[in-house]
């Protein structure tokens, strides 16, 4: 881990999609798509996504529902893990692949040279295994692969046919049952460090393959205090079936699986509050209603790389917007130290700010739970954009994305 980061602490979330055990067929899949009721937040999707309920007493993000993850421990960047990935060391990042984007280009989270920091495991290699451990934590889902099963490990490689695979969703392994997991899971929520042994024991592999890299999102000044500031590597990770899910009773107080368009809705109907990340990528989710093109996506998108979002803040009479990169609002040089130069004011009411305004890239709230995202500019790296405007206020979910990502 960055020891030398002072103003944010790094950290990894996974975003966990799972198929729904009694799975739509595509024809009801795409009868329901134009219809917008209770029903169809549920048939509209054939999966649904894992959000946890932070606890009240929470420092960051109190009662929040958020995608598991956590902040980053040494022994996530052990040598140790070496031993467990023995058969994997050669391969490019593990087996994990080598992201197109240029290096000085990367965000600091990924491009950081971690031997120099004293650990030979690479940060594409270890946030993975944080995002692992914290959603084994959170909600007992242990995404690993036994040792047995490792040469069935489909790695990246420059190979063409990477371009167009033949992808299987991701499948727990039963081998394991709840008694020995939920001995281990209580060692490693006491000592992060048992995590490394209980993948010793147990004979298997944290499952690094499974995620795929989707976004990182920075804590906004003026948000948190500075010692609950974070700098998020985001994955996404697409399982057959849905799991078997506990919580902890300590940092999470409950669990939920939905669809993304179903919890758009109850955030919209004041049942549950998501902070703004969670709400972001929700509404890309809404643009892919099947599991199987959300893990063909996330697979070939995963090794574009992505942009460092830290969120610039402003402050105008009739709302409060946070400004992502890629609008004309925000800043050509942005304090990379995150000490000064988050918040700006206005006096321009927010009618006025989107007139204004050619390149639109901002998360615009009235209040917590009046929120939508103004977005007219072609997301880099491939990626999806999230429903905008009165598209999230109707969830009105279309069929495929957009045609700027035809290729889904």
């Amino acid at each position: 881990m960055n020891t030398a980061l002072k103003h944010w602490r790094e950290a990894a979330t996974v975003i966990l999609a799972a198929g729904l055990r009694h799975a739509q067929s595509a024809d009801s899949l795409k009868a329901g798509l134009d219809k917008v009721s209770d029903i169809v937040h549920r048939s509209a999707f054939d999966y649904q996504v894992l959000l946890l309920k932070r606890s009240g007493r929470s420092g960051f993000m109190p009662n929040a529902y958020v995608f598991p993850g956590g902040l980053a421990d040494a022994s996530d960047f052990s040598s140790e893990w070496q031993e467990v990935f023995q058969s994997f060391t050669k391969a490019p990042n593990y087996g994990i692949g080598v992201v197109k984007q240029p290096p000085d280009g990367r965000p600091p989270i990924f491009a950081t040279d971690r031997a120099q920091l004293g650990s030979p495991i690479p940060g594409n290699v270890a946030f993975r295994i944080c995002a692992v451990r914290e959603t084994f934590e959170e909600s007992g889902v242990l995404l690993a692969v036994p040792k047995h099963e490792e040469s069935g490990i489909r790695v990246r490689t420059d190979d063409a046919r990477d371009s167009d695979p033949q992808l299987s969703l991701t499948r727990l392994s039963g081998l394991w049952d709840r008694d020995v997991l939920s001995k281990w899971r209580s060692l490693v929520i006491g000592d992060s460090a048992n995590f490394i042994k209980m993948c010793k024991e147990l004979q298997c592999l944290p499952n690094i393959w499974a995620l795929h890299e989707w976004g990182n999102w920075l804590t906004p000044i003026g948000i948190y205090d500075k010692q609950r500031r974070y700098d998020t590597a985001f994955y996404i990770c697409c399982l057959r079936d849905t799991p078997h899910t506990l919580h902890d009773d300590k940092e999470i107080v409950h669990f939920k699986w939905s669809s993304p368009s179903e919890v758009l809705r109850s955030y919209k109907s004041k049942e549950i509050w998501v902070a703004p990340p969670q709400f972001y990528d929700l509404g890309r989710m809404c643009r892919v209603p099947a599991l199987r093109d959300l893990h063909r996506f996330a697979w070939q998108r995963s090794l574009e790389g992505c942009e460092q979002w830290l969120p610039i803040q402003l402050e105008a009479p009739d709302c409060f917007a946070s400004i992502l990169p890629g609008d004309a609002l925000y800043p050509e040089k942005v304090d990379p130290s995150g000490k000064s130069g988050g918040v700006m004011k206005t006096e321009k009411s927010l009618e006025e700010l989107q007139q204004d305004s050619a390149n639109l890239h901002r998360i615009v709230c009235q209040d917590l739970y009046s929120v939508t995202v103004q977005m007219n500019i072609t997301p880099k790296y491939n990626h999806l954009s999230p429903l905008c405007g009165t598209d999230v206020d109707n969830i009105n979910v279309h069929n495929n994305v957009s045609k700027n990502h035809s290729k889904l």
